[in-house]
């Protein structure tokens, strides 16, 4: 019998889905597991063989979780909003549902040919109206809450009003804007509810503000931080400029204690909670209040070294500060906004990370310090952001080197307070013990005393305090695209209003294109029906807008990460039995929190950050009872492409092969993988008739060497757009599922990145093969009820151990050479043993879990191999009974002799010196010594 496996492997698919093997039950005796992939975009180019690396290596392990007793949810879904969808739809006119509709059938053949464990039933797609009825939802009860800071949690909006109503809001100590104006009870009580909804909106957890944000003319909407990479969009590599927008947010810088205190109670690598601390940045210092000359304006600062507020000599303001435009001078007016329109044009994360370039221009203004009294140049610079801390800073150059460098390129005197220290090429960044000088009431004192002073000092004179900061800004929310979850909001005469439940979800309307308007508007500016029916409950024409009963609605939509934010508890329910909540209270007390989360670690400060503060937003308010989402964390490799380039020769429609191209002027220019073969040689003819760019190699001339092209190669990032893309149902078709999943984890650690070769494939593969002769003969099955010899036993065994020991510890590549030794000792054996064949295949399942079912259904089993339990690991069949001992004379081995590792030292030495080739070797002598050292050595002297 052959190993026709394609025919297997779709037996198996078929069965898992017809039996629903692997439905997880949402109450049951065994404990649960929780095992969870990041879900996937579902692109237009379906899967390469890079993406299933993680979704393989998860897989695994809840395959043997099952096999270990445990109740396993390892479900998936689809991340269905995006970009892509709607770039498609603006250039096709095709509504983006449409598009992801396809793509997502693509998907689920992909994945399901390659064999996954997944729950189906509890399927979500965020672009679902009744998964994202719950996203909007969530967002009314951010809106309809605040942050106490002294219960230090999230509580609802009314308790906040009843503070207002009894005392104002002098008393209250809350996350909110700054500069709220003070308010007294009866004040509260004689606002209009038109001012009251302005003075809760800036308490709110969600809000309208007016924000720097990063605006892509090209994809027509704000872009996340995360989403720009180089200074340029992430999708397309579009410039991003810095403007001034209306944009809902969220206020996550509330809970960015809880997000740090939190990263201590979670198994995460330290490198990913790195990334979390940092974004987080926290600082402990003082905020410090400059008062402007010739103004009424005040420009506060922090900064975490209070204690060389006398060594401040200019400040610097961050080109987009609200300030600037109101101080700066006529004479300078024209350079300071040429400066702000250059710097617009770069991305905050381009400006933190260009470390080398000193830019900058004096406003012409003055600030005052706040103990001397002297003038302090107000320059802006771009080194300063807006978005971080005040967007000012005071300069200290002797103390910073930043400073240092700016005040020296600009030639800004640059005096010294640190006793005994030279500043003359350098600043001095220490806190240690040196002492201060030219620094007044501060002179002589040391860091820590001289901190504690200064702060002191401001806190007497009002223009200061001890403040703890941190990087980590509220997050921008809104949106300029069409394919997103529409908001659940209305305005009445400017002021939004929330939908009530009862009337979720508000559906994305149809639009005529899917662009912004002329006018700028969002696409959904488009939209013919899109206003709020108050009497009615309902979305209607805009033509019946009277703004008494009728009102528009938002026409932003919500990011990327909302519907990424929540999805894992919405697994937690089957699909069929969802009701009127995001999961009963049943299922999210019973699955809690996510026991391991898969991914890549590009999420560190997007995904991963914004589900924590969720997370800790629903548990405040009451709504889950865990604090984290996700209790172990594991960062995927990435798989890379072997990219292959032809090399034109500068202005010629010439290709030279890549052994002619030394000393010629040339330029490389990716090819598709698929024409090349194993020996990088080029199919010139597939390549000059491929129906995507075969026109533009239709008349070139390839110069060959040896009779072939030669291409040249290089390690990239698997990419389409690299054409190095390798297609999984190619694998599958030609190798089978069980050997893509072998071949993943073969190549290396799981966390690694390594380079695909598809023809290292077919080692595994034949490993496979090689498995499959050890159980089944040309006319019948190998395996007897033969009983297992000791050396069966001891492969086993020490193939459990191993096994198991490199799942716990997420070592899948090891494994899989584990396996490989395995089956050349049973075959080196002739183990026909089922007591020993059948609880192998059990360890093989997780990895190959197609070969393995129909093995096991061959040895006679009727249920699936899935519910077997995994083999348990004895030891005894490890420990050696009998020792191999060489027999060595004046130290050079002559025989090996085996003994009983239970005799003793003279035993041993009786047997040895009775042995006929000992007799051989003394000729009759007597040794002067025999030295015996039990389980070791054996050596006869003279």
């Amino acid at each position: 019998m052959q190993y026709h496996f394609n025919d297997i492997e779709a037996k198996w698919q078929k069965y898992w889905a017809e039996h629903k093997t692997f439905q997880a039950k949402n109450q049951s005796e065994k404990p649960k597991y929780y095992v969870l992939d990041m879900f996937p975009y579902p692109s237009g180019a379906g899967l390469h063989v890079g993406h299933p690396l993680g979704y393989i290596a998860s897989d695994i392990y809840a395959r043997y979780k099952r096999h270990k007793g445990f109740n396993v949810l390892h479900p998936q879904g689809y991340d269905s909003f995006g970009l892509p969808a709607e770039q498609y739809a603006i250039q096709t006119g095709q509504h983006p549902a449409i598009t992801t509709e396809t793509n997502i059938a693509t998907y689920r053949r992909q994945l399901d040919q390659i064999g996954f464990s997944f729950d189906w039933s509890r399927e979500v797609r965020t672009s679902n109206p009744e998964y994202y009825k719950w996203t909007q939802w969530i967002f009314v009860q951010l809106f309809n809450s605040w942050f106490n800071n002294d219960s230090g949690k999230a509580e609802d909006i009314s308790t906040l009003e009843t503070i207002f109503s009894a005392e104002g809001n002098t008393t209250v100590n809350a996350v909110c804007d700054d500069n709220i104006e003070p308010f007294t009870a009866e004040a509260w009580h004689s606002f209009s509810s038109e001012q009251k909804q302005d003075v809760l909106l800036q308490y709110r957890l969600t809000y309208l503000a007016e924000t720097e944000v990063n605006w892509c003319p090209a994809l027509g909407t704000v872009l996340a931080n995360d989403e720009i990479v180089n200074g340029v969009s992430e999708r397309g590599g579009h410039t991003v400029v810095r403007k001034k927008m209306t944009q809902w947010s969220m206020r996550i810088s509330a809970y960015a204690e809880r997000l740090l205190q939190g990263l201590n109670t979670i198994d995460w690598t330290d490198s990913l909670k790195e990334s979390q601390r940092n974004w987080i940045g926290k600082s402990v210092g003082a905020s410090v209040t400059f008062n402007v000359k010739g103004h009424d304006d005040k420009i506060d600062v922090f900064t975490t070294r209070p204690d060389t507020i006398f060594g401040v000599n200019f400040m610097t303001l961050a080109p987009e500060h609200e300030l600037v435009a109101k101080i700066v001078t006529a004479e300078q007016k024209a350079d300071v906004e040429a400066y702000i329109e250059k710097t617009a044009k770069r991305s905050e994360r381009e400006r933190m990370a260009d470390v080398k370039t000193i830019s900058g221009v004096f406003t012409g203004a003055y600030a005052e310090h706040p103990f001397t009294k002297e003038p302090v140049a107000i320059w802006i610079g771009d080194y300063v952001l807006a978005s971080y801390g005040t967007g000012a800073v005071m300069a200290v150059p002797c103390g910073d080197q930043r400073d240092y460098d700016f005040a020296n390129h600009f030639g800004i005197t640059i005096p010294n307070i640190f006793e005994g220290v030279d500043i003359s090429e350098t600043a001095f960044g220490e806190k240690g013990k040196t002492k201060l000088m030219n620094s007044d009431f501060l002179n002589g004192l040391a860091y820590k005393e001289a901190s504690k002073k200064a702060i002191e000092a401001l806190e007497a004179i009002g223009q200061g305090e001890g403040k703890t900061n941190y990087r980590l800004r509220d997050a921008v929310f809104s949106r300029q695209r069409y394919w997103g979850e529409p908001f659940p909001v209305y305005y009445v005469n400017g002021k939004p209003q929330m939908i009530a439940m009862e009337h979720l979800p508000i559906r994305l309307p149809e639009v005529e294109k899917y662009l912004p308007t002329e006018t700028g508007e969002p696409p959904l500016g488009r939209a013919d029906v899109w206003a709020w029916d108050t009497e009615l409950n309902t979305v209607v024409s805009n033509e019946k807008i009277n703004n008494t009963t009728v009102f528009p609605l938002e026409l932003n939509t919500m990011p990327g990460w909302a519907g990424s934010s929540w999805y894992f508890f919405r697994y937690m329910e089957e699909a069929s039995k969802r009701g009127d909540a995001f999961a009963s209270e049943d299922a999210l007390n019973y699955w809690e929190s996510v026991d391991l989360y898969i991914g890549g670690s590009e999420h560190a400060t997007g995904h991963l950050l914004y589900s924590r503060f969720w997370v800790k937003f629903l548990k405040d308010r009451g709504f889950v009872n865990i604090e984290e989402p996700f209790k172990k964390l594991i960062n995927q490799g990435m798989i890379l492409g072997t990219s292959a380039f032809v090399y034109r020769e500068e202005g010629t429609n010439t290709y030279l092969s890549h052994g002619l191209i030394e000393g010629k002027s040339v330029s490389p220019i990716h090819v598709k993988v698929q024409y090349v073969n194993a020996s990088d040689e080029l199919d010139i003819e597939g390549l000059k008739t491929d129906g995507e760019f075969g026109e533009d190699f239709k008349d070139a001339e390839f110069i060959l060497e040896d009779g072939v092209y030669k291409v040249g190669r290089e390690v990239e990032k698997m990419s389409k757009s690299k054409y190095n893309v390798v297609n999984p149902d190619q694998i599958c078709a030609e190798y089978g599922a069980d050997s893509l999943r072998l071949y993943e984890m073969f190549l290396g650690p799981l966390e690694q990145a390594k380079p695909w070769n598809t023809a290292g494939i077919t080692g595994v593969h034949g490993f496979l093969k090689k498995l499959w002769k050890l159980y089944i003969g040309e006319e019948s099955v190998n395996v007897t009820d033969a009983e297992p010899t000791k050396d069966n036993l001891k492969t086993l065994h020490k193939t459990i151990k191993k096994v198991e020991d490199d799942i716990e510890n997420f070592s899948f590549n090891t494994s899989v050479s584990t396996f490989m030794i395995a089956v050349n000792e049973f075959n080196a054996q002739k183990c026909v043993s089922k007591a020993v064949l059948e609880p192998f295949l059990v360890l093989l399942s997780p990895y190959a879990p197609h070969i393995a079912e129909e093995l096991w259904s061959q040895l006679g089993n009727l249920e699936s191999i899935s519910e077997a339990p995994f083999p348990e690991f004895d030891g005894s069949h490890l420990v050696e009974s009998s020792k191999v001992y060489p027999i060595s004379f004046n130290g050079k081995m002559r025989f090996t002799l085996e003994l009983s590792l239970d005799l003793g030292k003279g035993e041993i030495e009786k047997i040895v010196m009775a042995h006929e080739k000992t007799q051989d070797q003394l000729q009759g002598r007597t040794p002067k010594k025999v030295i015996v050292v039990p389980g070791k050595i054996i050596n006869i002297v003279g």
